[in-house]
């Protein structure tokens, strides 16, 4: 009997540790398809972390490259503009030119006329040479201010079309679009 007992309990305890074989192999198994999970979800992950730095860096490259190109335009627009304010201002000194040269032929005349005339009119002619001294350098300032006036106003259009561009290169980023 004792045999009997011995031979059962050989046999329970093969049975359980079978039992508990069969209980750590399918937690093994469990395990080993978890793990496999993780690294294909890791390898997902990657790939869609990926894509998304590809796709900013494609998107950073396209606004950089329109950035470029506003400003480009931008600063042929203002570099082509120089010719005609140049123009512009060597038209006014021609015309002050002319007018000093006639001023002074008129300063001539009156003078002449001065010399025949009393002491009181050479006061005037005196008067009158100053009235186109100073109509002279108000033409010659006018001149230097229109080009003045006009180089500020192609500097802001210059300007205005690279903050566009800047503007326009800060929303297309995507941490601009974040915010």
């Amino acid at each position: 009997m004792l045999s009997t007992i011995k031979a059962y309990a050989w046999q329970a305890g093969a049975l359980a540790l079978g039992a508990l074989l069969i209980a750590q192999t399918f937690r093994l198994h469990s395990e080993q398809l978890a793990h496999r999970d993780l690294i294909a979800s890791t390898a997902r992950a990657s790939k869609a972390r990926t894509d998304a730095v590809l796709t900013d860096e494609r998107a950073t490259a396209t606004n950089e490259s329109t950035h470029a190109t506003h400003t480009l335009e931008a600063s042929d627009v203002f570099t082509q503009g120089q010719p005609a304010r140049d123009d512009a201002l060597r038209l006014d000194l021609s015309r002050a030119e002319r007018l000093r040269v006639d001023a002074e032929r008129r300063a001539a005349t009156y003078r002449a006329q001065a010399q025949a005339d009393d002491a009181a009119r050479r006061g005037l002619a005196d008067r009158l040479e100053t009235l186109d001294r100073h109509i002279v350098e108000g033409v010659q300032v006018v001149g230097e201010l229109r080009a003045v006036v006009d180089k500020r106003d192609a500097e802001v259009v210059l300007l205005r079309s690279v903050i566009d561009a800047d503007r326009q290169l800060l929303e297309g980023t995507p941490d601009a679009q974040a915010q």
